[in-house]
């Protein structure tokens, strides 16, 4: 069985929603905060990061994207499986713009030390990331819109775990989701779901 290294409140909950709907014998291991900077951890993955996802052979497969497109490849329901060359590049395409821009881009927000040293400087930089924040949120919003579906590219994907950690990140800022009526729709719509509470509740996550 594989073993998905996860932490509360990180991007991991979305390779743990993706192996839920895609019915994989997944086991969780929901690390306590500091737990990933361990020893023990940093031999799963020297990256000290969450999601890793650890084989019965040994190996390692990290970063959320990787993770999420592997299990939309060993998907036992057919629906989650990308049909064609076409397909797996715009799931990739959609993953890399949330995970290298919009969830990078929350990184001043959440961390703000890391991007300035005085208090003037920190509230810039917060206000400058909240600016870009919102032009992402409203971009994903019209795409979602636009692909007149389910899910962000019509059907749903495993970039739909993704986006449902990033509609639930807005919240501990000073943007509201209500403002990107399609995102709010659908993370209303998730959490709902018996399959997306059951992945909250394993990872000590709120409902």
């Amino acid at each position: 069985m594989m073993k998905l290294y996860a932490m509360p409140g990180t991007c991991a909950l979305a390779p743990n929603i993706a192996s839920v709907w895609a019915n994989l014998p997944v086991e969780l291991v929901n690390l306590e905060r500091g737990e990933h900077q361990s020893d023990a951890y940093l031999k799963v993955n020297p990256k000290g990061q969450v999601p890793a996802l650890l084989f019965d052979d040994g190996q390692v497969l990290t970063e959320a994207l990787a993770i999420l497109l592997y299990i939309a490849s060993l998907s036992k329901v057919p629906e989650l499986i990308p049909h064609g060359p076409m397909e797996w590049a715009r799931q990739a395409e959609a993953l890399s713009y949330m995970s290298s821009e919009v969830h990078s881009d929350f990184g001043p927000h959440f961390v703000p030390e890391r991007f300035a040293s005085s208090p003037d400087a920190k509230e810039d930089v917060q206000q400058h990331t909240y600016r870009k924040l919102e032009a992402h949120f409203r971009r994903l919003d019209t795409s979602f819109k636009e692909a007149g579906g389910s899910g962000y590219l019509g059907g749903r994907t495993v970039v739909d775990a993704y986006l449902f950690v990033l509609c639930r990140w807005i919240d501990s800022t000073p943007l509201d989701l209500s403002s990107f009526p399609s995102l709010a729709e659908f993370r209303s719509r998730l959490e709902s779901e018996k399959a997306v509470i059951s992945a909250l509740k394993r990872q000590k996550m709120a409902v």
